[in-house]
């Protein structure tokens, strides 16, 4: 892997918030099946969509009201036939396939990591 540093600075630019899962369905039209999210981040943010490659650790109906992580600051992208706002984050799993980041405690919607 190269090693690609950036300084402060850039980091500073990518805004990463604490959100909601509010609604969540599956998403099937893809080469890939999805799972698409939509996200509340508070009264600043709002509710915001994500189209996000879920399915080999969650059903849909186990993510309402999941704490998430994301950057909410991306253009949107074109995702089949929706538009993702936000990218969720996740790590993977011994299968290489995302396991979503979550705070163990409930937090405040919206805050910014730091």
């Amino acid at each position: 892997m190269k090693n690609n540093k950036i300084n402060y600075l850039d980091f500073q630019k990518i805004d990463i918030r604490l959100g909601t899962i509010i609604d969540s369905r599956e998403y099937n039209e893809l080469r890939k099946p999805s799972i698409l999210l939509k996200i509340d981040f508070g009264k600043d943010i709002g509710i915001k969509k994500s189209s996000a490659q879920l399915q080999q650790n969650y059903k849909a109906s186990q993510l309402i009201n999941k704490q998430v992580i994301a950057v909410v600051n991306f253009e949107p992208k074109q995702i089949g036939k929706i538009f993702s706002e936000v990218l969720v984050l996740g790590l993977p799993d011994e299968n290489n396939e995302p396991i979503l980041l979550s705070p163990k405690i409930k937090l405040k919607n919206g805050i910014k990591l730091y």
